[in-house]
């Protein structure tokens, strides 16, 4: 009641509702500023100006003065009142206007204001409550009591007669707000468990979007390194191009000249035979024999003709072909060198030797002679025991890798089994947890049953695309925590990365069964 006599001490009474930006005339009666404004407004006409609460009238319009006190009464009301009314509930006693409800009696099912609670009984068997729209539902349904008590067992509220005579008979009780508050404590507890995920996952959030600000300068640096790789690249292709092209020309005019040379000689050794040719017709055609047998150029003999024919060089011994062996050298040569200067500017990270360690090698496996292949056999090696000694299928390479980027390529067979990764040397060497991916020592990517999936902690994930060819391309980067895998046939195909922090040197390890072998 208390609430609604206010609410009409701030009510204007020109618009009814609560003041807003009160404003005081100097009769002493308040107005919405923007009321008061309108009235006066329709008064000017007349030029009689007067107060619509007292009609005291003025000689001129009114000045009017801001009541900052009344403002903060009004805008503090509406504030708690705006707060009452989304409770929705109002106290059942006030018939002339809603009063928001202060408690809700669960014995007389009614919701009291302030006011009518003051004065509503103070028994035990009244109940209060926080405000509700209905207080049967706090109620026992069995008994129409006040539900006071927690079974713990049941996890349900019940009322005394429930505890005392009821199922709930012997059953493990608390009072409720005794019960409440041991599961707000809980929830308290879960609160700040889920605060501090919260928290977690803010951080990381964080470090993704720096991550991602990251990506484009480190993929800018890239691109640019790729591009001066590529001019550089060109370069020295243009170079070696422009190399061996002179080479090619130097042989031609070699070539062009020894012939031009040859031709001469021949064109020279033609005029000859014709003048032998032209004389030896005369002599054919004189009629007296004394001539013919005593000209002193008319002993020829047919091997003479030989002796001219001899003495005429063989083209194909004076001129020779284009030395395409020397093109190929020039060409092997200079590719093997920018290979070299390309690679001192650019990361290529190619590991051109690694070795498998026999030592740790089981009987069941057997290494090739270059240290290379590994394949399964029936046939046990006879190898001596030692503890790095795999028990079955397995073996270590003798390489090892503690820091920087490498790749490397694992040429596969496609029947029986086998796996490939990375492994700690403390990997174990016997029973289940030795294999590939069965440990937290081990990376590895398996193929079993024609399906290629990966293995990490005994947790295996199915790869779904197909295995296109018997090469395996792998990437290591220590630092970065990456290990990754490629399909390598014409259009190399990502399979797979882990990503990892690297807390030891990690060696190749090979698993082979069933008629597998590897090869690096």
């Amino acid at each position: 009641m208390a609430s609604a006599d206010m609410r009409e001490e701030l009510n204007c009474s020109i618009c009814l509702n609560i003041y807003t930006d009160p404003v005081t005339l100097r009769c002493g009666h308040n107005f919405c500023r923007l009321c008061i404004d309108r009235f006066l407004d329709t008064q000017a006409e007349s030029g009689v100006y007067s107060c619509p609460d007292c009609r005291e009238k003025f000689h001129k319009r009114p000045v009017v003065h801001r009541n900052l006190a009344l403002r903060n009464i009004a805008e503090r009301f509406l504030s708690v009142q705006s707060q009452w009314e989304d409770s929705g509930i109002f106290c059942s006693y006030c018939i002339h206007s809603p009063v928001p409800a202060a408690k809700s009696c669960l014995l007389c099912e009614a919701s009291l204001c302030h006011d009518h609670l003051r004065v509503h009984s103070k028994s035990e068997e009244h109940i209060l409550s926080d405000p509700t729209t209905a207080p049967g539902n706090k109620k026992c349904s069995i008994h129409k009591k006040p539900l006071m008590y927690y079974c713990t067992k049941d996890r349900s509220c019940i009322c005394l007669s429930c505890c005392l005579n009821g199922d709930h008979r012997g059953h493990q009780v608390d009072l409720m707000n005794e019960a409440s508050e041991k599961k707000k404590k809980k929830l308290h507890a879960v609160m700040e468990s889920l605060k501090a995920s919260k928290d977690k996952t803010d951080t990381r959030v964080k470090s993704l979007y720096e991550q991602r600000k990251q990506i484009p300068s480190k993929a800018e640096v890239l691109k640019r390194n790729v591009n001066d790789l590529f001019k550089d690249l060109k370069k020295h292709l243009d170079d070696l191009k422009k190399k061996v092209l002179n080479e090619v020309s130097r042989q031609e005019n070699q070539n062009a000249s020894s012939v031009a040379h040859l031709i001469q000689q021949l064109e020279i050794k033609k005029v000859e035979l014709s003048k032998k040719i032209h004389h030896i017709e005369e002599l054919c055609n004189m009629t007296d024999p004394l001539s013919v047998l005593q000209n002193p150029d008319s002993q020829y003999e047919d091997n003479d003709v030989k002796k001219d024919e001899e003495n005429i060089p063989n083209p194909a011994d004076v001129v020779d072909e284009l030395d395409e062996g020397m093109i190929s050298a020039m060409l092997h040569k200079g590719l093997s060198d920018i290979m070299t200067n390309v690679s001192k500017g650019f990361h290529t990270p190619w590991v051109s030797e690694i070795l498998l360690d026999v030592h740790t090698a089981s009987n069941n496996v057997h290494i090739s002679g270059d240290q290379k292949t590994a394949s399964w056999t029936q046939r046990s090696q006879g190898r001596q025991e030692n503890p790095e000694r795999f028990q079955s299928f397995k073996v270590l390479s003798s390489t090892k890798f503690s820091s920087g980027r490498h790749f490397w390529e694992v040429e596969t067979n496609k029947q029986g089994d086998w796996r490939i990764g990375m492994a700690y040397a403390s990997i174990e060497r016997k029973g289940d947890h030795s294999n590939v991916g069965n440990n937290d020592k081990s990376w590895g990517l398996r193929w079993w049953c024609n399906q290629l999936s990966v293995r990490y902690d005994c947790k295996e994930i199915n790869l779904s695309p197909k295995f296109l060819s018997r090469s395996v391309g792998i990437y290591l980067d220590y630092e970065g925590g990456r290990l990754s895998f490629y399909d390598m046939c014409s259009s190399p195909r990502h399979l797979h990365t882990y990503k990892a922090r690297f807390t030891e040197p990690l060696h190749v390890v090979f698993a082979v069964w069933n008629n597998a072998w590897l090869k690096i």
